[in-house]
């Protein structure tokens, strides 16, 4: 039985491991896409759309239009858009979609994922890869210590705060100007 200490070591190697291997030109290219773009959609299904849900929020709170794809006030979807999705896979039926609907009207669909040989990366023209074995595609080779898919949602995240961090620096804003639009409706 592994121990609690080994357990909390072991899981930050893992997400450690996975967040150093993303190119740091892929994350670049989506603080482009995300800055560039009219608004910004989000999507995710499961645990990735949970991920997703917290990176809509933050994006939202940079100030700029941004919708999580399903909540009543995500207007349609237009020409100068981003969809961003998330999806370990690449193959997840309600994302694709999602991302066909996006590129039929003219949006941009970025891809966070661990497949960008998928056939949501192949609609893509961002495709962010975060390396992290999963159970469901075995993909990239290796095994996680974790189950399923929880290294790549983990290193999703830290990749996502990423993204906030550097469009944070590139539009000027600042974590007080980001807490002004924070929720007051708690």
């Amino acid at each position: 039985m592994m121990k609690p200490g080994a357990a909390l070591r072991a899981v930050a190697q893992e997400m450690a491991a996975a967040v150093r291997a993303v190119d740091p030109e892929q994350v670049a290219a989506l603080v482009e896409a995300i800055v560039g773009a009219r608004a910004v959609f989000v999507t995710g299904q499961g645990r990735s759309g949970f991920a997703a849900r917290a990176f809509a929020m933050r994006l939202a709170q940079l100030g700029l239009q941004a919708h999580f794809v399903g909540e009543p006030t995500a207007g349609p979807v237009q020409a100068g858009d981003l969809l961003v999705v998330a999806s370990g896979s690449g193959e997840t039926a309600t994302s694709l979609a999602a991302a066909c609907t996006a590129q039929q009207a003219g949006a941009e669909v970025a891809l966070l994922t661990s497949r960008p040989q998928s056939s949501i990366g192949s609609l893509a023209g961002v495709v962010v890869e975060i390396p992290a074995p999963s159970v469901k595609t075995g993909r990239p080779p290796g095994r996680s210590l974790q189950p399923l898919s929880s290294l790549f949602e983990q290193a999703m995240l830290v990749v996502c705060d990423v993204v906030i961090l550097l469009a944070m620096r590139r539009l000027g804003e600042t974590p007080e100007s980001m807490f002004a639009r924070h929720t007051n409706l708690e």
